[in-house]
């Protein structure tokens, strides 16, 4: 069974960082697409970041560029978004996201994790 567990969201000051985490279990790490989408109060839903296996690239959203970085641990299990720079419209629920197989792309994920709550003071 995948599973994608995701932590690290938080309250804080404009300026300030975070850094999420996705717990990702439950199949290989062979071919697969793995990101965040973030959804802030009354807008739609947005793609931030999706690092594919079959480009090698961690593709970003225009308004996180050079602020928000994805990296994985030497076993792919466990991912992190670094966050600098928050601005207070960073505010949203903080899901994680894969796409498993060989045709897995950016960004048609078909796991989702419960999300987790960022939430910048201005």
């Amino acid at each position: 069974e995948v599973q994608l567990e995701d932590s690290g969201g938080g309250l804080v000051q404009a300026g300030g960082s975070l850094r999420l985490s996705c717990a990702a279990s439950g199949f290989t790490f062979d071919d697969f697409a793995i990101g965040w989408v973030r959804q802030g109060p009354g807008k739609e839903r947005e793609g931030v970041v999706c690092f594919s296996t079959n480009d090698g690239i961690s593709h970003y959203a225009d308004s996180v560029k050079g602020r928000f970085t994805i990296s994985s641990d030497n076993a792919e299990n466990l991912w992190h978004l670094e966050m600098t720079s928050l601005k207070p419209e960073d505010t949203a629920v903080y899901h994680c996201a894969v796409a498993i197989g060989p045709l897995a792309v950016c960004p048609d994920y078909d796991y989702w994790g419960q999300g987790t709550r960022v939430t910048v003071s201005s």
